[in-house]
């Protein structure tokens, strides 16, 4: 039987446009692909492990003509709406209270910073949940195993009560590894709302 819920945040409750924004960023820096080294500046800036100042100067720094302006909107041009719909379903599940519902997002301070200012309804959808893990937060990023045995250990949960809902292939993989229950959802076709009729057989 499910006991908890833990739920990604981009593509499942904030939609996203990836692809918009990778291209947006290949125009801008005017590479064919993303070069690794930035990736990795972009990885462990959502690991909370560069600070902003940081960040940004890795980028202005390697592309002068670029300001920071042009960086953090670039960076930025990923998120998109959140449907309020969403935020009254997990209102819903918390009030009902039959499972712990935790949050666990591969994110950052510019991205946290945009939503606060943009969506006026942010600290009530926080206050839904039991847990609110944000990567930059607690340093620990989706997929690496350790993350998942953070979130079993800090909340004593069981695997085998668990499902976790995401949108990214290498997360649903790494915790299908450690035998928890999972939903790939695909944000085109499918809306988290519709959780406990996608996911049936395991209600």
């Amino acid at each position: 039987m499910i006991k908890t819920l833990i739920f990604d945040f981009g593509d499942v409750f904030i939609n996203l446009d990836k692809q918009g924004a990778m291209q947006t960023a290949l125009n801008l820096f005017e590479f064919d692909e993303f070069p690794e080294e930035l990736l990795a500046v972009n990885s462990l800036y959502e690991q909370g492990l560069l600070t902003t100042r940081e960040f940004l100067e890795s980028y202005t720094d390697n592309f002068p003509e670029h300001s920071e302006q042009d960086i953090i909107k670039t960076w930025n041009c990923i998120l998109k709406d959140f449907p309020i719909h969403r935020l009254e379903f997990i209102q819903q599940l918390a009030k009902e209270n039959k499972y712990k519902l935790i949050l666990l997002s591969n994110t950052n301070t510019l991205h946290i910073d945009w939503i606060i200012e943009h969506v006026p309804f942010y600290n009530d959808f926080k206050a839904a949940f039991n847990a609110f893990y944000l990567s930059h937060e607690i340093h620990l990023r989706k997929p690496d195993r350790e993350i998942f045995d953070f979130v079993l250990k800090e909340n004593s949960l069981l695997p085998e009560e668990t499902l976790f809902i995401d949108d990214t292939e290498e997360n649903i993989i790494a915790a299908k590894t450690m035998r928890i229950h999972t939903w790939q959802i695909d944000p085109i076709t499918e809306d988290v709302v519709n959780l406990f009729t996608a996911k049936k057989e395991l209600f």
